[in-house]
């Protein structure tokens, strides 16, 4: 914990610097929710296919999810759901005539979550 996924339009793929987002992320997550800095995990998936509205040229979206062990407040998550947008403002710089549309959501994980790990061999 946290599980961080963030989806992002392909044509986003080459002005996203998707290291220097997860490292300046998990930092804000440390700060704010609480988290231990080893326990941050984030992957990116590129999506091929993403439609906006009637006209999808020129459009991209970028949505980062958090999920977080149950426990934290309302306004612990809206300053980390903030502050994801501003770290998204810094590691994305769309090119020109793309509309981006950028959004994150913090959520708690069902209290089902289980995890294990292993150590490198």
């Amino acid at each position: 914990m946290p599980q961080i996924t963030v989806d992002y339009s392909e044509q986003l793929a080459d002005d996203f610097d998707r290291p220097g987002f997860a490292r300046a992320l998990h930092t804000c997550v440390v700060e704010i929710a609480a988290a231990r800095p080893p326990a941050c995990k984030t992957q990116f998936r590129r999506t091929e296919d993403t439609t906006v509205g009637p006209d999808t040229a020129g459009h991209a979206v970028v949505h980062v999810t958090i999920g977080l062990l149950a426990g934290r407040s309302e306004e612990t998550k809206a300053r980390l759901t903030e502050a994801v947008l501003e770290q998204l403002r810094q590691y994305l710089k769309p090119g020109a005539g793309l509309a981006l549309h950028a959004s994150a959501e913090i959520r708690d994980l069902d209290p089902s979550y289980r995890k294990f790990e292993t150590e490198a061999v």
